[in-house]
């Protein structure tokens, strides 16, 4: 089933990869890879003519389309500084509500609004949801939409996912439901990220005061 966890065994080589491709890493999982490269577990299938979702091991060379040649760089710990792309995206607000900058890592660079259940969750801009479900552990419900060959958003912890896998969406357009699905709290985790790394989200929407 898309999005579960695979579990990963064997050793894996450490020599350098090409552009467009991805070396399988300890602890990875099909869907870990999609989300950090903008792309879907389909499309990864697809590119890697994989048998399913269970068949990657460590140290495979993954063909990525258009990612990273590397792993993604470590997550930024809480004093870290904040992290801008080197251009810009127009983004609205996805959701209504009190916002609030990630402390811990790997999330300094989003932000939490809080809101109340069932409230809508909205596109901070037009683009193509590459990923809805909720196979990434601590993220709930999420939804990912990739918006130009560099910028991607997610959204995180929703009761409803709206926007189907594959769906093109407009800036503005009701996406999710805000819910606490992976979360303690009612809550939306909102994530701009620039070539599969996290930038400072609040540099890119529009000014609203910090709770």
């Amino acid at each position: 089933m898309l999005g579960m966890a695979i579990l990963l065994a064997s050793c894996g080589t450490t020599k350098p990869v090409g552009q467009g491709q991805y070396r399988v890493a300890r602890g990875d999982t099909l869907t870990k890879i999609a989300r950090e490269h903008g792309q879907s577990v389909d499309t990864l299938i697809r590119l890697n003519k994989l048998k399913d979702g269970n068949s990657i091991r460590v140290g495979q060379v993954l063909n990525v389309r258009g990612g990273t040649a590397t792993a993604p760089a470590p997550r930024a710990s809480t004093n870290s500084p904040s992290i801008a792309a080197p251009r810009s995206i127009d983004l609205v607000w996805p959701a209504e509500g009190r916002p609030n900058r990630g402390s811990s890592a790997p999330h300094t660079q989003g932000v939490y609004i809080a809101g109340v259940a069932g409230s809508p969750v909205k596109a901070a801009a037009a683009g193509k949801v590459m990923y809805a479900g909720n196979g990434l552990r601590g993220y709930g419900n999420m939804l990912i939409v990739k918006h130009d060959a560099d910028f991607l958003s997610v959204y995180a912890h929703n009761q409803t996912l709206l926007a189907k896998e594959g769906a093109q969406v407009r800036q503005g357009q009701t996406i999710a439901t805000m819910g606490n699905t992976g979360s303690n709290v009612v809550n939306l985790y909102f994530e701009l990220r620039y070539g599969g790394k996290a930038v400072d989200a609040l540099r890119y929407l529009p000014k609203r005061s910090l709770q």
